[in-house]
């Protein structure tokens, strides 16, 4: 590796990486440093202990997804031997080595905390979670009775021998290696006992039993209350000990979609081959396993000692999240109640979720354009009330929208099988290919199609990630048409603990532009440019270039430049070397990225005028927001992408430009206040490293508390002091 960055070479405008590998960071050391931060919520003193487990369980489970999707992209690059992957020139083989060497002390010092720290904490407000060795006489009884009950009935033990292999051990599963002795025989043997997914993983005893007082729950993991049992399934032998382990595999989907004649049911295929031929990733092992049996599992699996995490206490720790729905408001975060908007609240969405005013909405949005923050603004009041009034409304003839991830029991899927009840056209794009969502999509793209819904999946070999609804209404003689953009899925769930923006609006140009690229993602269409929305892959990246190169033409002409960027990640190297061309000519950079950047701030020379935070709280920041200065001529935009090669040049996304002016001030206090943040925001070092800022003799300035407090009392008050300061 490089010991110092070089000048900018080539042409600015290249798609490869214009400085030396140094001042790129690689992506996926930069994803674990921000799972880091999440691991930093759990052991914060000041976190609520209940709050410590959901940030615990959230550390876990971004690992598995790491696993299954990262981890083994680099094993297949490794394989097929490629030697550089990536601007910041590490090799698979030297990623996969960091990684581990990385990720090794995070994972230590997450059980160590669970462990020696929250777990005793627990236990002295109540919940407490107990080994089976800590049991009295009248628990184990009553576990006895349910684990004959309730659980053996379930377990299946399986044999390895000669003519029986390892047998098949489904991704995420949790299972017992057991030892058995066959007295007869003179002989050790190994069996195999998976834990079912059915059964819960922590098992609820009664608070009446033992001695523990003022318990509010009282349990044990699952795998302990079954190992005292075995027995039972190996009748004639002896159980010696067992090992509890857990396998990752490979999980991503493998598609040639210019091959498919039905992409469902090509999707489908291969969700049934992901659980047939996806390889480990890795292996974790309950510590105190015989080296010889995870010898034995890591030969079956394929995997060697890199892959192995051998864990000091309860493997699966993502399984905790359980705890975090007891009723235990002292030990969480204070509640928040979504609000209103200022101006909607006049009308309230009945029970059922249909508003008999619904005129009165679209009569607002033909006054002016609307603007929700959620969670802080109430979901259901708003977007999902534009869907389902639309659904109801006589007027409406069309509805058409996105759908890339919502929830299991979607009130706005019912929304549109309602809307096609009621004679309307409508017409959902449904992303198929949502990561781990493949199996809902294809289930809620089959109850759409049977109610009449004409469903579509895209553009061919592109993922269509556009948050977007399109309402097409008679109003007298004329059609007008309504319109969302937004930054988040439409998914009332994720929507109470996501920061997400929307945009609601009837400009024509927003519904001219909506409906032409409806065109695009169902019909054959080769539009290149719209009138107001910038859209990926067709000329989305070329505007964010020529938006920074005019900050850089600012800069050069001595006069005021800015850049303001609130992103999920930045990654892509195009991007990321014309921000360090803006930083050299002057130009004044703020980059608010919740998870992987790959761009390093305070380069001497590069990167100098750049900074970076992160903010890591209670809600997901998910929101997209850019800002440029644009020679006084501020331009602000909301929406789906990314700075991600894969957003800007493999999926379908789009950002909308915010012209309101008074909107625009809303957004900018926005990112006003997130950049003082001073309590959970983190500032990126050069080295990629994160230190979070702490009050000091400053008043505490906690950006999600301060967007609360606004929006509590109707967002009144601060607007007019935006200043988006240029230093």
């Amino acid at each position: 590796m490089a010991s110092n960055p070089q000048v900018p070479r080539g042409n600015p405008h290249s798609r490869m990486a214009e400085f030396s590998p140094y001042a790129y960071l690689n992506r996926e050391l930069s994803w674990l440093e921000f799972n880091r931060r999440i691991l930093h919520q759990a052991l914060d003193s000041g976190t609520p202990l209940l709050e410590a487990i959901r940030f615990l369980s959230s550390f876990s489970d971004n690992l598995d997804e790491f696993f299954m999707v990262r981890v083994a992209a680099l094993k297949h690059q490794q394989a097929d031997l490629v030697t550089q992957t990536g601007p910041d020139g590490l090799s698979p083989q030297q990623q996969l080595h960091a990684i581990s060497k990385t990720l090794r002390p995070m994972v230590r010092q997450q059980h160590d905390y669970f462990g020696w720290q929250l777990r005793p904490q627990l236990a002295g407000q109540g919940i407490v979670l107990l080994d089976y060795g800590d049991l009295e006489v009248d628990q184990r009884d009553y576990l006895s009775h349910y684990v004959e009950h309730q659980i053996l009935p379930v377990l299946t033990s399986l044999k390895v021998d000669p003519g029986q292999p390892l047998p098949y051990l489904s991704n995420l599963s949790l299972n017992l290696a057991v030892l058995l002795t066959d007295c007869q025989a003179a002989a050790t043997t190994i069996a195999w006992v998976k834990i079912p997914r059915v059964l819960p993983r922590l098992v609820t005893l009664p608070t009446t039993l033992g001695s523990q007082p003022h318990c509010r729950w009282l349990g044990l993991p699952l795998e302990q209350a079954i190992a005292p049992h075995l027995a039972t399934l190996f009748p004639g032998l002896e159980v010696v000990a067992s090992y509890l382990f857990r396998v990752t595999r490979d999980a991503d989907l493998a598609l040639e979609e210019d091959e498919a004649d039905d992409l469902m049911l090509v999707i489908e295929q291969e969700l049934r081959r992901r659980h047939l031929r996806e390889s480990a990733v890795r292996l974790e092992v309950q510590s105190g396993m015989p080296t010889s049996l995870q010898h034995l599992l890591m030969q079956a699996l394929g995997l060697d000692s890199t892959d192995v995490y051998e864990i000091k206490g309860l493997v699966g720790l993502g399984d905790l999240i359980t705890l975090t729905a007891l009723p235990a408001p002292d030990l969480k975060e204070s509640s928040w109640t979504p609000v209103i908007p200022t101006g909607l609240s006049t009308t309230v969405p009945s029970v059922d979720g249909i508003d008999s005013q619904a005129a009165d909405l679209f009569a607002l949005l033909r006054h002016q354009d609307h603007l929700f923050h959620h969670p802080y603004h109430s979901f259901v009041a708003t977007v999902q009330r534009f869907i389902t009034q639309a659904a109801a409304d006589p007027q409406v003839l069309a509805i058409k929208m996105t759908l890339y991830r919502t929830s299991g029991d979607s009130p706005i899927v019912k929304a549109l099988i309602a809307a096609a009840g009621n004679g309307k056209q409508v017409t959902v794009v449904v992303e198929l290919k949502a990561r781990f969502d493949e199996e809902n999509n294809i289930h809620w793209a089959r109850q759409l199609e049977q109610a009449g819904v004409h469903v579509v999946y895209g553009v061919l070999g592109f993922k269509t990630h556009v948050k977007m609804v399109l309402v097409v209404r008679r109003e007298g003689d004329r059609i007008n048409r309504y319109v969302h953009f937004g930054t988040g899925n439409y998914n009332p769930k994720t929507a109470r603990s996501y920061t997400d923006l929307g945009l609601l609006s009837a400009h024509p140009d927003l519904g001219a532009d909506a409906a032409e690229l409806f065109n695009y993602l169902t019909g054959y269409s080769r539009q290149c440019s719209y009138r107001q929305i910038l859209v990926a892959p067709v000329s989305l990246r070329q505007q964010l270039v020529n938006l920074i190169q005019g900050e850089i033409d600012q800069a050069d002409r001595g006069r005021q430049a800015r850049i303001i960027a609130k992103l999920n990640a930045l990654v892509d190297p195009e991007l990321t070397a014309l921000l360090y061309k803006a930083s050299q000519a002057g130009v004044s950079i703020d980059l608010i990225v919740r998870g992987i950047c790959c761009l390093r701030p305070g380069l001497a020379g590069i990167s100098n005028n750049i900074r970076v935070i992160s903010i890591v709280g209670p809600f997901l920041e998910h929101s997209r927001l850019v800002y440029f200065h644009h020679g006084g001529d501020e331009i602000l935009l909301i929406g789906s992408a990314d700075w991600m090669t894969s957003n800007l040049d493999q999926r379908v996304e789009v950002l909308v430009p915010i012209r309101d002016r008074v909107l625009q001030s809303e957004l900018k206090l926005i990112l006003d206040l997130a950049l003082v943040d001073n309590c959970q925001a983190w500032d990126m070092a050069t080295d990629g490293s994160y230190i979070q800022r702490r009050p000091g003799v400053e008043s505490p300035r906690h950006f999600q508390q301060l967007m609360m407090a606004r929006y509590r009392r109707g967002g009144r008050g601060d607007v007019n002091r935006v200043t988006i300061d240029p230093t």
